[in-house]
């Protein structure tokens, strides 16, 4: 290993830890406001990018018939619970966005989804059809047992791994799929050449990361968030829905994996099942924060990454065995400093 290899492995170490630190974030998130492992948030990745790599080929992603499919199912479960509750406030607004929503997407894919069509109207038409599915995820699978263990959540989520796996499979098929990357060229830093992907990726990373901060420090909805995540029982004293905590949680959840997703896919082919071993990384790096501290997840999501590309030219057979093998001894760190406190404590 010379010094140029070492920069190009360190340049992909360092633009695939940043978009673990977004999944990490986006795990620690769901976590510490719904108690829930988001096991599926790779799914989402998949989502994003199949979705995007379809539309720039001139295909109708699987995500234009599934949404209206999931959002209908997800009306009907609300529309038994108001009858049943003869509680018929905010069902206008339910059937905005479960249904009204996606049948608009599915009239107008035929006149976006073009070979012609402009990469960014694509970006943003794919995150139209992905991010709602995390909301309706939450609604029909985790709203129910809201207030069950952590031990039960945890068999669910990988309940629904299995499902989304499932018809990413029946929606998109078994073909591996790449998009082109959002900005062409490359930037010479001294003996290696730097793509502008790279610093496309890390400056999104940044905002994004910057964005969220902001938006949980400075904004209504961020605070009470933040005041869920603290109490779930206070939080529900002083007014604060925690159904709508959930679902606001599930839609940044949805909203960072599918960028994430679209934001791989220009280097890596993306299959059906792709996402849950990038997935799976994010939660390396949410492992490190102990699944609460947002910043030593982000750090711990850049090691993941640096490591992972030092192992793939080291020992490339092996690299996915050593990045998951770092859970242990972060896990026996962490066993040894954390005490136990109840949920609501």
């Amino acid at each position: 290993m010379d010094s140029t290899i070492l920069l190009i492995l360190l340049q992909d170490g360092v633009m695939n830890g940043a978009i673990y630190a977004l999944l990490g974030l986006a795990l620690v998130l769901v976590f510490v406001v719904t108690r829930v492992i988001f096991i599926p948030q790779g799914e989402f990745v998949a989502f994003g990018a199949l979705t995007l790599a379809f539309m720039v080929n001139g295909r109708i992603p699987g995500t234009v018939t599934l949404l209206p499919i999931v959002g209908f199912v997800v009306f009907a479960v609300e529309l038994i619970a108001a009858i049943r509750s003869s509680n018929w406030s905010g069902m206008g607004k339910t059937f905005a966005w479960t249904v009204l929503l996606p049948v608009a997407l599915y009239l107008l894919a035929p006149y976006i989804v073009s070979k012609d069509t402009s990469l960014w109207i694509s970006i943003l038409f794919s995150m139209a059809l992905v991010v709602p599915l995390g909301p309706m995820v939450y609604r029909l699978v985790y709203q129910p047992v809201a207030e069950a263990s952590v031990l039960v959540l945890l068999i669910i989520s990988v309940a629904v791994h299995f499902a989304l796996t499932g018809l990413a499979l029946v929606f998109f098929g078994a073909e591996g799929w790449r998009t082109p990357p959002f900005i062409e060229g490359e930037v010479q830093m001294g003996v290696v050449s730097w793509s502008a992907q790279t610093f496309f990726v890390l400056g999104t990373c940044a905002v994004l990361i910057i964005s969220l901060w902001l938006f949980f420090s400075k904004t209504l909805y961020g605070r009470a968030l933040r005041a869920t995540a603290v109490n779930r029982r206070g939080a529900r004293l002083v007014g604060i829905s925690t159904n709508m905590s959930g679902s606001l949680t599930f839609t940044l959840a949805a909203a960072i994996g599918a960028l994430s997703g679209m934001m791989i896919a220009p280097v890596t082919t993306v299959y059906y099942d792709t996402g849950f071993l990038i997935g799976l990384k994010g939660f390396v790096a949410a492992i490190f924060g102990g699944l609460v501290s947002y910043p030593i997840a982000a750090g711990g999501a850049l090691f993941v990454g640096i490591l992972e590309a030092f192992s793939s030219f080291w020992a490339s057979a092996y690299k996915e065995v050593i990045v998951f093998t770092l859970i242990i001894p972060v896990l026996l760190w962490r066993s040894f400093g954390t005490h136990h406190t109840d949920d609501e404590e």
